[in-house]
C-alpha cells in the first residue's frame, strides 16, 4: 500500500519567530500520529533553522524544501544546489510548482532537469503537475497533466517515477475560492495514474500522487478517502499547526 504524505509549502512566508512556533506548535499536535508523512518546505533562509529544531527531540518532521537549481556550483547568483540542500537536511523538493512555472517561465523540459538532478543526487523530487482555469475549461487537464509528466518520463524512463512524489495541483483551485469535489479530483488523479501505467503498471501501482488544489481540514478527509489520492500539497493551511496537523491526521486515519 502507498504511504500517504502531506507536505506543508509555506511559499514567501515566514520569521524566525514563526518558524519556530509554527514547527513547536505542529510537533506537539502531530503527537501520536501514525501512518503518514508530514513534510514542510520552509522559504531557504529559514532552513537550516526549521532542520535544528527538527532535530531536537525526537519530531517526525520531514525538512524539504521549494526549489533546486541544475547546477552544482558556479557563478549563479541566487541559485540553491541539491548539494546545499542536503547539506541542511533537507529531503523532499518541490519543482514544477504553478508558480514557479508562470513567473519564472519554468518550461517542462527544465523542471525535466531539476528532476533529474534530484534524484541523481539522492532526494525526493516532488513534481507539481496540473492546468490553469481555461485548460480546465477546455477539457484539456489530462492532456496537460500527461506531456508535464512526459518530460520526465521520456527523458529518464518511467522508472525514474519510482521514490518520487507527484503533486496535481489544478491551478484554478489555489488561493481562489473555488475547490474540485472530492470525486472530481479522484477521477483525475486516476487518470494520472493510468497514463503512467501506459508505461509501467507497477511504477503507477505504487507512485504517491499528492492532491494540491486548496486543501483544508474541513475537506481533507473526503479527499483522503478517494483511492487514488494519497495526502496533499498544502499551502496556506500549512501556516496553521493546528489546521496542518489535522489535515495530517485525516490522510492516516484515510489510509488504515
Amino acid at each position: 500500500m502507498r504511504h500517504p504524505v502531506v507536505m506543508g509549502n509555506w511559499k514567501l512566508n515566514g520569521s524566525k519567530e514563526m518558524v519556530t512556533n509554527l514547527l513547536t506548535g505542529l510537533d506537539a499536535a502531530l503527537a501520536g500520529v501514525e501512518g503518514v508523512d508530514v513534510a514542510v518546505a520552509p522559504p531557504v533562509m529559514y532552513l537550516d533553522l526549521a532542520q535544528r529544531l527538527i532535530s531536537q527531540g525526537k519530531s517526525k518532521i520531514i525538512l524539504g524544501a521549494q526549489n533546486v537549481d541544475v547546477n552544482a556550483s558556479g557563478a549563479y547568483t541566487g541559485d540553491i544546489s541539491p548539494e546545499m540542500l542536503k547539506d541542511v537536511g533537507a529531503s523532499h523538493i518541490i519543482i514544477g510548482h504553478s508558480e514557479r512555472r508562470e513567473y519564472h517561465h519554468e518550461s517542462d523540459e527544465f523542471v525535466a532537469q531539476k528532476f533529474a538532478f534530484l534524484k541523481e543526487h539522492g532526494l525526493t523530487p516532488v513534481l507539481c503537475i496540473g492546468e490553469s482555469e481555461a485548460q480546465n475549461e477546455a477539457g484539456e487537464t489530462v492532456a496537460v497533466c500527461a506531456r508535464q509528466l512526459d518530460a520526465v518520463i521520456k527523458t529518464q524512463g518511467v522508472e525514474a517515477l519510482n521514490g518520487a512524489i507527484i503533486a496535481y495541483e489544478p491551478i484554478w483551485a489555489i488561493g481562489t475560492g473555488k475547490a474540485a469535489t472530492a470525486q472530481q479530483a479522484q477521477e483525475i488523479h486516476a487518470a494520472i495514474r493510468a497514463h503512467i501505467a501506459s508505461f509501467s503498471a507497477d511504477v503507477a501501482k505504487n507512485v504517491v500522487i499528492q492532491y494540491g488544489g486548496s486543501v483544508k481540514a474541513g475537506n481533507a478527509a473526503e479527499l483522503f478517502a478517494m483511492p487514488d489520492i494519497d495526502g496533499a500539497l498544502v499551502g496556506g493551511a500549512a501556516l496553521d499547526a493546528e489546521g496542518f496537523a489535522a489535515i495530517a491526521k485525516a490522510a492516516a486515519e484515510a489510509k488504515q
